[in-house]
C-alpha cells in the first residue's frame, strides 16, 4: 500500500482533489490570508540576503511568494506537488506583467532534482504540513539543507497544533460533532483528517506543536534560528475585516503582533508558524 506522501505522490489523493478546486489561487488575497501574506513577507525580508540570491520556493503553490521575490531581483525556482498550482503560476504570467521565474516544475520536497549547494535560500511554505509522517518532514528539511550553500537559510512553515480548536470557537464549527472529532484528534497527535471532505475543514495535514519544528530542523542538521508566529492572535479577531481595511488600525495590528512574537507562551495561538534554519559552513 502506498503511504501518504510516498515518493511519486507528494500529496495524498484527497489533498490533490482539495487543491484541484483552485482553493489556493486567491487565498492570500482574501480575509486573514492577507495578514498571513504580509507577515510572511515581513519575516522573510528580515532574514533573506540582499538580491540577487538564488531561491527555491518548494511547495510554493500558485507562486505568490515566488513572483514577489522575483520582483525584488532574486532568481526564483518554483516547485510544487500539485500540477494545478504550477499551471496557475504559468497562467499568472500571461494575465499580468510579472517578473519571470527561473523555472517552474512539479516536484517532491523530499527528492528535489536540484544540484547540491546551489541555493541561497529554500522556502518550504507548505510541504511540512502535507508530509504527515515525521521521517518525511525531516527528509524534506534534509533535502533543503543538501541544496543550500553554506550559511544558507530554510524557511519552513507549519500549521499550529491548536488551529482547528481555535478556529472552531470563532467560526462555530464546534457545533458540528464531526468537527469536534477532528479537533480531538488534532490535539492528541496533530494528525488532521477530514473523512467526509467537508470543504471548510481543510484536508489531510499534520499540525505541529511549536517545539516540534525546532526538533525536526535540528534532526535534519540545520541550526534553528527562530520560530515565529505568522498571524499571532490577530486571525481570531471577529472584526478583522474592519481592522485590516483601516490603514491606521492595520498598522497597529501588525505592530502588536511584533510586540508579542517573541513570547513563547503565545506561539501556538498563531494559525501558522514560520521557522528559520541555517546550514552551517
Amino acid at each position: 500500500m502506498k503511504q501518504e506522501g510516498s515518493p511519486g505522490s507528494p500529496l495524498p489523493p484527497e489533498a490533490q482533489a482539495y487543491y484541484a478546486a483552485e482553493i489556493e489561487l486567491d487565498r492570500l488575497s482574501l480575509g486573514t490570508g492577507q495578514l498571513e501574506f504580509v507577515r510572511s513577507q515581513e519575516i522573510l525580508s528580515r532574514y533573506l540576503p540582499a538580491p540577487p540570491a538564488v531561491i527555491f520556493d518548494v511547495g510554493g503553490g500558485p507562486g505568490r511568494y515566488a513572483y514577489w521575490l522575483a520582483g525584488q531581483g532574486h532568481t526564483v525556482h518554483l516547485i510544487d506537488g500539485a500540477s494545478v498550482h504550477i499551471e496557475q503560476a504559468r497562467q499568472a504570467a500571461t494575465r499580468e506583467p510579472v517578473p519571470p521565474l527561473a523555472s517552474l516544475c512539479v516536484g517532491d520536497a523530499r527528492q528535489l532534482d536540484v544540484a547540491d549547494v546551489s541555493a541561497d535560500a529554500v522556502l518550504l511554505m507548505g510541504p511540512l504540513y502535507h508530509l504527515t509522517e515525521r521521517p518525511d518532514r525531516v527528509a524534506a528539511l534534509r533535502e533543503a539543507r543538501r541544496i543550500l550553500k553554506p550559511d544558507g537559510l530554510v524557511f519552513a512553515c507549519a500549521i499550529s497544533r491548536f488551529t482547528s480548536a481555535l478556529d472552531g470557537l470563532v467560526s462555530g464549527y464546534l457545533d458540528d460533532p464531526e468537527f469536534v472529532l477532528i479537533v480531538q484528534r488534532d490535539l492528541v497527535d496533530g494528525q488532521h483528517r477530514n473523512p467526509k471532505n467537508h470543504p471548510a475543514y481543510f484536508t489531510t495535514t499534520f499540525f505541529h506543536h511549536p517545539a516540534e519544528l525546532q526538533q525536526e530542523m535540528e534532526e535534519a542538521g540545520l541550526r534553528h534560528e527562530a520560530t515565529l508566529p505568522v498571524e499571532g492572535p490577530a486571525w481570531l479577531l471577529g472584526n478583522f475585516a474592519d481592522q485590516w481595511s483601516d490603514l491606521t488600525r492595520r498598522d497597529r495590528l501588525l505592530t502588536t503582533i511584533r510586540w508579542l512574537e517573541s513570547e513563547p507562551s503565545l506561539l501556538g495561538v498563531s494559525a501558522h508558524l514560520l521557522a528559520i534554519g541555517r546550514k552551517g559552513r
